[in-house]
Parts: C-alpha cells; structure tokens; sequence
C-alpha cells in the first residue's frame, strides 16, 4: 500500500476490518444462522439452550472486537483529518476499506475455520469445505480489488517529501 502525502493507511484498513466483521456477524451469525462463534465446537451445540448461550456471548465478544476496530479507525480518521493527512480520493480510503473487508475474510477464515475449526461458514451442512473456500477466495477477491482500487488513486497523488 502507498502512502503518498502522508495519507494514512490505518484507517482505511481498520474499517474494512470493523465492517467486514459487522457483515460476518450480523448476515452469518443473526440472519442467516449458518453458524455462531464456536458452534462447531462439540461443548457448545446450537442444539442446546446452554450452548446457543454459550455461542451467543463468543458472537457479542466478536462484535465488540469488530466495534473497536471501527471506533480505533474513527479517531485515527479523525486526527489524520485534523493533521490534514487524508487522501483527497475516495477510491483511495474505499479501496483501503475492502484491502482490510478481505484481510478479515481471510485471516478469519484461516484461523477460525481452517486452523481452530471453531466453526465454519456453513455449520448447518455436513461438509462445509466448499463455503469455506468461497469464503476464502471472496476474502482474496476483496483484497486484489482493493488494493488495486487504493493504488490507482494513491498513484495520482503527489510524492511524499
């Protein structure tokens, strides 16, 4: 990622790391109920009123975590702003926000789905491998796009000094 002017990068990515989450959360976990924070964990099943308990105190914990990351890049978009440090392009903040959507897809479905297996994009099926691949590509999707997006308008602003 480019940092011309001074522009910062943090914010941008941040975001899309907050509100890639949000998504995750609030489509995945809420409305679609494909899964929950460990709902592939045999001690907390779906099936149970403990363990919807259990899964439903990991999904708040998750969506205090992606809050944060958007309340963080709130005041470093703030001070940038106020430093006067803000790229002038919004393809250069959006492009930053979908870099960070898919680095959260992916870091995400790395961890969670692959390396701990706390759960997967689809817990309601018996073989959920392919979704999590989709989920995986998606992720790397969002970071080529985005990454393209922020250097074509990163390349337009002049030099640092």
């Amino acid at each position: 990622m480019r940092n011309p002017e001074g522009a910062p990068i943090a914010p941008g990515l941040l975001f899309g790391i907050g509100l890639g989450g949000f998504i995750d959360g609030i489509v995945l976990h809420q409305l679609l109920q494909w899964h929950h924070m460990v709902s592939h964990v045999d001690d907390y099943p779906m099936t149970t009123l403990a363990g919807l308990e259990a899964n439903t105190l990991a999904d708040g914990m998750f969506h205090l975590a992606t809050w944060v990351c958007v309340l963080v890049a709130s005041v470093l978009t703030l001070r940038g702003w106020q430093q006067r440090r803000l790229a002038p392009s919004w393809r250069f903040h959006v492009g930053l926000l979908l870099a960070g959507w898919g680095l959260f897809n992916l870091v995400e479905g790395l961890v969670d789905h692959q390396i701990l297996g706390v759960h997967h994009v689809r817990d309601d099926l018996g073989a959920p491998l392919s979704w999590d691949l989709g989920f995986l590509a998606f992720g790397a999707l969002l970071v080529a796009v985005g990454t393209a997006l922020h250097r074509s308008a990163a390349a337009r602003l002049p030099a640092a000094r």
